[in-house]
């Protein structure tokens, strides 16, 4: 008597829906570090300062923050298709507009509403992967992250490159992107059922209320506010080319994605989730003294540019996880408030850091930096007890919501 087994299909093989959704996830999650290697050469061409142009990091990580409260409403109430679709139709105008922009606060709005439609997008591309993915829920989600690592990593070469030509080049690029991605979504991808489950606005308020997730969305504020200085500011101390810029926070992306998806789960199985963490966020706090240290030193910039993804890898997989079981409450909701505090709170960072380096010296944005991550550390230990259940926590494996709140903490 023979026994067949059912072959599982190959994680390639998957319908047209599922690359279309992933070909546009790429370009949304290109536009985090999109802009990288154009803030000075903005600056120099429309005489603006470096707090002016960092604007265009502070508006985009604002409005995306605040527009995470309600991708929960809107997504259930018009489905997943036609909030995706929404999403893509803001950003394709909006980065259009910044392209074709003659002032710095006009990029700086029209960035604004470019976060709006990345918010839209980002938080409803898994669901429509997992819908339409063939080989079970687990193979979307490794499609996904694909897609996110794949899109963080090439976002910044592919500014750098575009950029030398001239800086409206990564903002028509990526309109033009979009657009292709706005068609294949609206072709293959199918409505689906209409949600029958509807998500109130003050959801994510209520859950602000249990002292854990309050806890580890203040460390994320704080260490974000490091985050964003690293991002937004390193460009104009470097003062190189756009495609170099481009081709060094390359590496950083690339150092980020590696570590999130390989790195940090077998350090977390090894030595604990909040020890990793606290470990992740000390190594980043370090990495930025000796940035502030050696600001003039390009070569160490460099350096300790790339080997702050690793370190920023590493800490935002485990402490978006950390979010989900952090309080009880649906992880998707969990998702949204931990969102809105990183984000809003964050922004602040790429203008202020521009501010500190224009008033007093280009080393003193790094050592704020640096200090706001030392007091993570604080935040964080001062809630162990609260947070010391998850470890004991397996997480479902194939958890469409844990998977969409990594993506949205990366």
């Amino acid at each position: 008597m023979s026994i067949t087994v059912e072959k599982q299909p190959s994680l390639l093989q998957q319908p047209k829906a599922v690359w279309a959704v992933a070909f546009a996830s790429v370009i949304a999650f290109m536009g985090i570090g999109l802009v990288d290697p154009i803030l000075k050469p903005i600056g120099e061409q429309l005489n603006a300062s470096p707090s002016q142009v960092s604007l265009l990091f502070t508006s985009y990580m604002l409005v995306t923050g605040v527009a995470m409260l309600i991708t929960g409403v809107v997504s259930s109430r018009f489905g997943p298709k036609k909030t995706l679709l929404a999403g893509l139709a803001i950003i394709i105008v909006f980065s259009a507009l910044a392209g074709s922009s003659s002032s710095i606060g006009e990029i700086v709005g029209f960035r604004a509403g470019w976060g709006l439609g990345n918010a839209l997008f980002i938080a409803t591309a898994l669901s429509a992967i997992v819908g339409a993915a063939s080989g079970g829920v687990a193979r979307a989600i490794i499609l996904y992250e694909a897609a996110l690592g794949i899109g963080i990593a090439a976002g910044p070469l592919l500014g750098g490159v575009l950029g030398s030509i001239s800086w409206r080049g990564p903002f028509f690029g990526v309109a033009a992107l979009m657009a292709v991605a706005f068609i294949f979504l609206l072709v293959m991808l199918p409505a689906g059922e209409t949600p029958t489950h509807h998500t109130s606005l003050a959801d994510p308020f209520r859950a602000l209320r249990h002292r854990g997730l309050l806890t580890v969305g203040i460390t994320a504020l704080l260490y974000n506010y490091g985050f964003f200085t690293l991002l937004a500011y390193t460009p104009f101390p470097l003062d190189m080319g756009a495609y170099s810029i481009g081709f060094i926070f390359f590496g950083w992306g690339l150092a980020l994605a590696i570590s999130s998806v390989f790195l940090a789960p077998r350090l977390q199985r090894r030595f604990g989730t909040l020890n990793i963490m606290m470990l992740a966020l000390l190594l980043f706090a370090v990495d930025l003294a000796a940035m502030a240290l050696f600001t003039d030193t390009k070569a160490v910039l460099v350096v300790c540019v790339v080997l702050a993804g690793v370190f920023l890898g590493v800490n935002n997989t485990l402490i978006t996880e950390t979010v989900m079981i952090s309080a009880p409450v649906e992880r998707s909701t969990a998702s949204a408030a931990y969102s809105f505090v990183r984000f809003v709170g964050g922004a602040a960072a790429p203008y202020l850091a521009g501010k500190l380096g224009e008033s007093i010296n280009v080393h003193v944005p790094f050592w704020v930096g640096a200090a706001c991550t030392f007091v993570a550390i604080g935040v964080l230990a001062s809630g162990r007890k609260v947070l010391a259940h998850v470890d004991d926590h397996e997480p479902a494996p194939g958890s469409i919501d844990e998977a969409r709140a990594v993506t949205v903490g990366d």
